[in-house]
């Protein structure tokens, strides 16, 4: 099993095929509109715009279930993220990415693929450890998506290759993301 097995939403309600992506490298990410990460929309149509020529590709889920940060219509995330941050990568149907409403490629991104912990440089971490440890006080030892922002690193096979948490930098991820890119 692979991400080209699963089906998805786009921003019209139509069903996708992630096959359609096959021969990508994709970066998978759950966002958000209203979250002190919202600017990593700009991190990420960097990303999109330094590599979409080589075969790579963002794929952006809206989810609401962090802190309720992201309420608007997927109509409404459309026009925010074109006119704030100018975001040319594609963008799905807001979805559940944790509990049993998040979709069936959630699920296996997050059973692939654990928790892989906060940097403890970034001044977010703090916070993000004390909201999950208040939800659940195992809360880093299950591999659950912990808040908006987290990222999946897909090979051009569909095979996951590394998850990146909402505090991992820019550049660590630019450079598996050209590692990938030149195999």
């Amino acid at each position: 099993m692979n991400i080209y097995d699963f089906k998805v939403e786009d921003d019209k309600g139509e069903s996708v095929s992630l096959s359609e992506y096959r021969g990508k490298v994709l970066l998978i990410v759950n966002t958000a509109t209203r979250c002190g990460f919202t600017p990593t929309y700009e991190n990420l149509e960097n990303t999109y715009e330094k590599y979409h020529k080589d075969g790579f590709e963002i794929l952006d889920f809206p989810c609401n279930q962090f802190g309720e940060q992201a309420p608007e219509t997927i109509e409404e995330i459309n026009h925010i993220c074109s006119l704030k941050y100018h975001t040319g990568f594609k963008r799905f149907n807001k979805i559940d990415v944790n509990g049993d409403k998040a979709i069936p490629l959630y699920k296996y991104l997050e059973k692939e693929q654990g928790f892989q912990g906060f940097d403890n440089e970034h001044k977010l971490t703090s916070i993000l450890t004390k909201i999950n440890k208040e939800k659940d006080p195992s809360w880093d030892k299950n591999p659950s998506i912990k808040w908006n922002f987290t990222k999946f690193l897909i090979d051009k096979k569909g095979e996951i290759i590394k998850r990146f948490e909402p505090t991992t930098s820019f550049d660590i991820i630019n450079k598996a993301v050209e590692e990938e890119l030149k195999k």
